[in-house]
């Protein structure tokens, strides 16, 4: 779960994965363009490579190859395990 809070301390990162839930399975090239088009992200493809790279070892992003282009999808479980270790409800005193 170390892995998962440390991803999600970057800005970058959780822009990433922000684009990664609206549009699933792009490529590198795709989330470049479109953190520098939206949100004015003006990091190298290696820096996002490197971005990419910690998601993926936290579990939050997971790739396939099609052809020669490797596609990034958003896989939400981390973040559901987080939700269940700690429970939004809370009982009141008496």
């Amino acid at each position: 779960m170390t892995d998962v809070f440390r991803a999600l301390d970057d800005e970058t990162r959780r822009l990433i994965l922000d684009e990664l839930a609206a549009r699933d399975g792009q490529s590198l090239f795709e989330i470049c363009t479109t953190l520098a088009m939206r949100h004015g992200v003006g990091s190298s493809r290696q820096a996002i490579s490197q971005h990419l790279a910690v998601l993926e070892e936290a579990g939050l992003v997971r790739t396939r190859r099609q052809g020669r282009t490797k596609l990034h999808h958003f896989t939400p479980e981390p973040l559901a395990e987080i939700a269940r270790r700690w429970p939004t409800t809370r009982e009141e005193p008496a």
